[in-house]
C-alpha cells in the first residue's frame, strides 16, 4: 500500500505565483477594457488627433449612458432603502403592541390562578349571598371581555406582524438587487472613464495639443481655458450664449435659467446633483429645483417630465436631449444655446445643441 501523503499546498497560495496570478488577470482586464465595441487603438502610431478624440467621445458617451443608469439605480436603492426602513419601523411599533397584549392577557390569566383556576359560573354558584352574586356576575363578565379582548389583540398584532416580516423580506431583496445594480453601474462608468484618461495619457505632447484645440474648437471654447483631461480654469464658455439673451416664456422657466447661469464654470461630476458639482441631469433637477419644480432623477424620466415640444417649438427654459438612448440633457436658453454639463473634465458651459444628435425635448411649466 502507498505510504500516506501529506495533501500538497495550492500553487495558488504561494506569494510569488499568486502575484504572477494577479499580473495576468490584470492583463487580461485591461486588454478587455480596450477591446470594447472592436475599434482599433486609436493612440497606435498613424493615428489622428481627430480619432483619438472620436474614440474618447465615444468613451464618455457611454460613460455619460452608465451615469444616468446608475442614477436611476440609485433612486430606486434610495427608495427602497427607506420603504424598508419604514416597515422596520413599523414592525418594532406593532411589536410594542403585541407585548402589551400579551401583557393583558397574562394578567387576566394570574388572577385566574389566584382565584382556584375555578370557571366564573362556578364561583358565582357558590356565593350564598345575592348582592355578592350579581356584583360578582358583573365583574365576571367585565374579565371575560377583557380576556377577549386581549385575546383578540394578541391575534391581531400576531397576524400583522407576519405580514410586516413578509413584505420587509421582499423590500430587503429588492433593496439588495437595486444596490448591485448600483455596484455595477458604477464599475461601468468608472471603467469607461479609466479608458478615456489611458487612450488621451499615450498621446505625445504634439497629439495632445492638437486633440485639445480639435475640442476647443468644436465646443467653441478657448483651450487654455478647457482641457481634455479635467483641468479647467474658472472662466467659463459664457460669451458664445450671451450674445443675444432671449426672454423666458415664464418666471419659472427665468429662475431655472438664472441658477443654471450661477453654475457656469462648475465641473461635471459624474452622480453629482450640486452644489459643487453636477452631471447633466443633475443640473437640470437641480435649476428646475430652484424654480420650485420637482423633476426626476434620470434624464430618460426626465423627458416625461412635462410636455413634449419640436425642436421649432422650443422656448428658454425647456429640457433639450440628447443620442438615442436619451443619456445627455440640456437646459435650453433660446438662440439654439443651452447650459449643460457636458462630461468630466469640461465645466458646465453654453453650448450649441447642434453639437450632439438631438433625441427630444420637453417643457416643464
Amino acid at each position: 500500500m502507498a505510504a500516506h501523503r501529506k495533501p500538497r499546498p495550492s500553487s495558488l497560495g504561494r506569494p510569488a505565483v499568486r502575484t504572477a496570478a494577479t499580473l495576468a488577470l490584470a492583463s487580461a482586464a485591461g486588454a478587455t477594457l480596450f477591446e470594447g465595441s472592436g475599434h482599433a487603438d486609436p493612440a497606435a502610431p498613424g493615428r489622428t488627433p481627430a480619432q483619438v478624440r472620436t474614440e474618447v467621445d465615444r468613451l464618455y458617451q457611454e460613460a455619460e449612458a452608465a451615469t444616468e443608469r446608475y442614477n436611476g439605480a440609485k433612486e430606486q436603492a434610495d427608495a427602497a432603502r427607506a420603504s424598508f426602513d419604514r416597515l422596520r419601523d413599523e414592525a418594532a411599533r406593532r411589536t410594542e403592541r403585541l407585548n402589551t397584549a400579551r401583557r393583558g392577557l397574562g394578567a387576566v390569566a394570574a388572577a385566574q390562578y389566584r382565584s382556584g383556576g375555578l370557571d366564573p359560573a362556578v364561583q358565582l354558584a357558590l356565593t350564598s349571598n345575592p348582592d355578592q352574586y350579581l356584583e360578582r356576575a358583573a365583574l365576571a363578565e367585565k374579565a371575560g371581555d377583557r380576556q377577549a379582548a386581549a385575546v383578540t389583540a394578541v391575534r391581531r398584532e400576531l397576524a400583522g406582524l407576519a405580514q410586516l416580516r413578509a413584505e420587509s423580506a421582499g423590500r430587503l431583496t429588492a433593496l439588495r438587487g437595486h444596490e448591485a445594480e448600483l455596484r455595477r453601474q458604477k464599475a461601468t462608468v468608472l471603467g469607461k472613464l479609466a479608458a478615456a484618461r489611458a487612450l488621451l495619457a499615450r498621446l505625445t505632447a504634439e497629439e495632445r495639443a492638437r486633440y485639445e484645440a480639435a475640442v476647443a474648437a468644436r465646443t467653441g471654447a478657448d483651450a487654455a481655458g478647457t482641457t481634455a483631461t479635467g483641468g479647467t480654469t474658472a472662466r467659463a464658455d459664457r460669451s458664445s450664449g450671451d450674445r443675444a439673451p432671449v426672454a423666458a416664456p415664464t418666471g419659472r422657466a427665468s429662475a431655472a435659467i438664472s441658477f443654471a447661469r450661477a453654475q457656469l464654470g462648475k465641473p461635471y461630476v459624474w452622480g453629482a446633483t450640486g452644489p459643487s458639482g453636477y452631471d447633466c441631469s443633475g443640473l437640470t433637477q437641480a435649476a428646475w429645483r430652484a424654480a420650485g419644480v420637482s423633476l426626476p432623477r434620470t434624464t430618460y424620466t426626465q423627458i416625461n417630465a412635462g410636455r413634449r415640444v419640436s425642436r421649432s417649438e422650443l422656448a428658454p427654459g425647456d429640457l433639450v436631449f440628447f443620442y438615442s438612448g436619451i443619456s445627455h440633457v440640456g437646459l435650453y436658453i433660446g438662440g439654439g444655446q443651452m447650459i449643460h454639463a457636458p462630461r468630466p473634465g469640461a465645466p458646465i458651459r453654453i453650448a450649441p445643441i447642434d453639437e450632439m444628435p438631438f433625441a427630444g425635448a420637453t417643457r416643464v411649466a
